[in-house]
Parts: structure tokens; sequence; C-alpha cells
């Protein structure tokens, strides 16, 4: 079981997503436990202040370490002794979020998500308790919240057990270097459009084979960066091989 804290100002923004589809089933069926730490409860009384002006002048509050580390503390202290968290902080100038980092992700036993806001978080939170900075993309978005959430639906999904079928997790995009290929349902007519004849053939290497090419044919045209990691992917398995 994984064990998943969130220190974060807008508890219910996290509350309302990890109680339903595949990250509240997931808890449900005892993969992951979610506990939720709300930072005012950790702020000093009688204000309760979270964030305050930043040194130096410039527009924008930053979030005060106090809260925080309190929070972190208390997080803390019902982990065995030595246990050592992965501290996540989402954030624009992280490492930026792929597959191959969710799926390690899915492999930690616990994980402490902080969700920033306003300008930022005081930089000593990011120096002495967060271990990873992820970003979701080169944009930037009011709070952690959001974020926090994306990274964790990524991982959640890619643990044993959580989602019915675990080999349709294994055929997503990126997990083979390529983006995904086409995906076709009943009815096998509609509005003028047929499913392409191979799919019903019941002739499954040449629907893998099908697969794969349109697998190349879009990363190629959409995703150039993609597609020159899997040549050279495939350049080294050859040499290897």
């Amino acid at each position: 079981m994984i064990r998943i804290h969130f220190l974060t100002p807008f508890a219910k923004m996290v509350e309302a997503v990890i109680t339903e589809s595949i990250l509240g089933r997931a808890a449900s069926k005892g993969y992951v436990m979610y506990e939720i730490h709300d930072l005012f409860t950790f702020a000093d009384a009688p204000h309760y202040k979270i964030d305050d002006y930043q040194f130096g002048g410039g527009s924008g509050m930053v979030m005060k370490p106090e809260p925080i580390f309190r929070a972190y503390d208390d997080v803390l202290k019902d982990m065995p002794a030595g246990t050592c968290p992965r501290v996540i902080f989402p954030t624009p100038d992280g490492r930026l979020l792929n597959h191959a980092f969710a799926m390690e992700l899915s492999r930690e036993e616990n994980l402490i998500f902080i969700n920033g806001h306003y300008k930022g978080i005081d930089q000593r939170v990011r120096d002495e308790i967060v271990t990873d900075e992820i970003s979701i993309g080169d944009y930037v978005l009011t709070g952690g919240e959001l974020p926090t959430l994306v990274i964790l639906d990524s991982m959640i999904r890619l643990i044993p057990g959580v989602l019915n079928s675990y080999e349709s997790a294994q055929t997503d995009s990126f997990t083979s270097g390529l983006l995904d290929y086409p995906h076709y349902t009943r009815p096998e007519k509609f509005r003028g459009h047929e499913v392409p004849k191979i799919l019903m053939s019941g002739h499954h290497k040449m629907i893998a084979d099908w697969r794969l090419e349109k697998q190349k044919e879009k990363t190629r045209e959409r995703r150039s960066d993609l597609w020159k990691k899997y040549l050279a992917s495939q350049e080294i398995g050859v040499k290897n091989g």
C-alpha cells in the first residue's frame, strides 16, 4: 500500500477528486491510503496566516515556512523511525513529468505532496524538505492541487490491480516510447465511417503490425522528439542484439 499525504490550504479540492473514479477505487481496494493535512490548522493563532510579503520586495505573496514544516513533522510522527518519504512539490521550474517518472513514483511506499499557492513557497522548504520538484508543463496554474492530482492519477493507475486490466496501462501512450494507436468499438459503421477491416480480421499478427505502424505514423507526425528517441532506442537494440 502507498500512503499519500497532501499538505494543502484547499483540502476540499483534493478530497473531491481522490474519492472518485480510479483514485477512489484504488483506495477502496486497499492499494493506496490518502491523508489530507490542512495547512491552516498548522498556522499561528489568532489569524492563522499561511502567507506573507516576500523579502526584497516584488509582487505576490509567499507561503510561510512554519505551517509547512509543522505539517511535515506531524506526518513523520506517524511513520516508522528512519522512514524517508519522497516529498513532491509541483512547480513549473521542476523536472518534467513523464511516464517513466510516474512508474517510478508508483513503486514508492510513502509520498508527501506540498501544494503551493500565490507566488510560491519559502525557499527553505524546498531546500530542506522537498526531494522532487515536478512540472506538468510549461504553464502556470493558480495552485498546486491540480498538478498534484495530475501526477497522482498518472502513477496510481500504474499500480498492478488498480485497473481492471493492467494490460490496458501497459499499452498506453509512452510505454513503448510511441504514442497510442487508434481505438474503435461498436458499431462497425457510424455516420458513414467504418472500422478498419483489419481489426475484424481475427489475424492477431496483422492487427499488431497495423497498430504498431499507426503508432509510428502518429509519433512521427506529432512528436518529432519522441520519434528521434524511439529510432535511437531501436538502433541500440539492434547493436545489442
